[in-house]
């Protein structure tokens, strides 16, 4: 798996980061926003990717 794929997802309510996914960045333009479980906040929140 090549670095540059690799994108860190964070969390919108605590800005913890909690996983990390892989991306096409050819194909897919825009960060991704995926719904994920907190283990900081106890709930699912909106993990936006971060830099």
């Amino acid at each position: 798996m090549s670095q540059e794929n690799i994108a860190k997802l964070r969390c919108d309510v605590c800005k913890r980061v909690n996983y990390q996914s892989t991306r096409n960045k050819k194909k897919i333009k825009e960060k991704l926003q995926l719904k994920k479980y907190c283990s900081k906040c106890k709930k699912h929140t909106l993990h936006k990717e971060a830099k």
